[in-house]
């Protein structure tokens, strides 16, 4: 049976979130997390982004010939979904934007606002099933590994919440909601 943990994490800001936060939804890919993030977007009547949708088109084709993203490669890309924060952050406007957010230095340039990661964990064969299954993806499966082998889940000070990948997503959205204490639209 899929869980929730506990939202952990340092935050700067009165009470555990502040008003408006940004939700990150990071993980591997095949996780399900533009499936999430739209939902809980929807749900919550927040604004919502595809972090895959600002790669640079060189990255878009390097994954899409199977080779794996290196710092370099990722550092244009974290600058461009970071610059998508500050303006909500700014502007006092929640959102939703997924991120894979791999390692804690990527989070690192992402948190600097009022953000929570919500990390989507899966076992290698869920993730390896789901990727097989969806089209039309640039990603293709032979990637997965060097995502695994990249990820460092999300710390005690970082502010975020794991959810279990491969349940109903209305089930996790839930979840995320009741666990942030957040009000649907």
């Amino acid at each position: 049976m899929a869980v929730i943990e506990n939202v952990t994490g340092a935050s700067s800001a009165p009470g555990p979130y502040a008003a408006d936060p940004v939700l990150v939804v990071m993980g591997v890919s095949g996780s399900g997390k533009s499936t999430l993030a739209a939902l809980l977007a929807e749900q919550l009547g927040w604004d919502f982004y595809e972090g895959d949708d600002l790669h640079p088109d060189e990255n878009v084709a390097k994954m899409a010939a199977g080779t794996p993203l290196d710092d370099d490669d990722r550092a244009p890309w974290l600058d461009t979904v970071s610059s998508w924060i500050i303006e909500h952050a700014m502007a006092g406007v929640p959102g939703v934007i997924t991120c894979s957010a791999l390692k804690r230095k990527y989070r690192d340039v992402l948190r600097e606002h009022n953000v929570v990661f919500v990390y989507l964990r899966g076992t290698r064969e869920m993730l390896g099933d789901r990727m097989a299954a969806r089209e039309g993806h640039f990603m293709p499966t032979t990637l997965l590994d060097s995502q695994v082998a990249t990820l460092e889940p999300p710390e005690a000070d970082e502010r975020h919440v794991v959810v279990d990948a491969g349940r109903a997503p209305e089930d996790e959205v839930d979840d995320v909601i009741r666990l942030l204490g957040l009000t649907r639209a």
